[in-house]
């Protein structure tokens, strides 16, 4: 079994409680189910937000599904001039047999216009 660095990112249409917790839920659920991970292969998560995010912790809705017992860190974005407003990032390690060229990172939403240069990437953009 391997530790491996899982990427996932998400844009909110708003800064508001429901909308944070049900995009991160997201986020984490669909790296989950990219990855063929359980709650119990994660190591450790850390959440960064944009500064136009603070309805909500991101972590909080990785607890509410059952990351409990795994530590998790909210941490503020870089502001950089011009980059993409409202994205909620994550960078999950976690253990799997996996080899590192076959995890999938998660790009949804507005987000998926991030890391088109990935060639593991579960990308979902809005519908236009």
């Amino acid at each position: 079994m391997a530790v491996r660095a899982v990427r996932g990112a998400t844009q909110l249409e708003e800064d508001s409680r429901d909308h944070m917790l049900e995009r991160v839920a997201e986020m984490v659920t669909d790296v989950m189910e990219a990855n063929g991970l359980e709650v119990d292969d994660f190591i450790s998560v850390i959440f960064t937000a944009t500064s136009d995010l603070v309805a909500e912790f991101p972590a909080y809705a990785a607890r509410r599904l059952g990351f409990g017992d795994v530590p998790l860190l909210c941490a503020r974005e870089l502001e950089i001039a011009g980059s993409m407003p409202r994205v909620v990032r994550m960078m999950a390690h976690v253990e799997t047999d996996l080899p590192r060229a076959d995890i999938t990172h998660v790009y949804l939403h507005g987000a998926a216009a991030l890391r088109k240069d990935l060639t593991r990437v579960r990308s979902v953009p809005d519908d236009e």
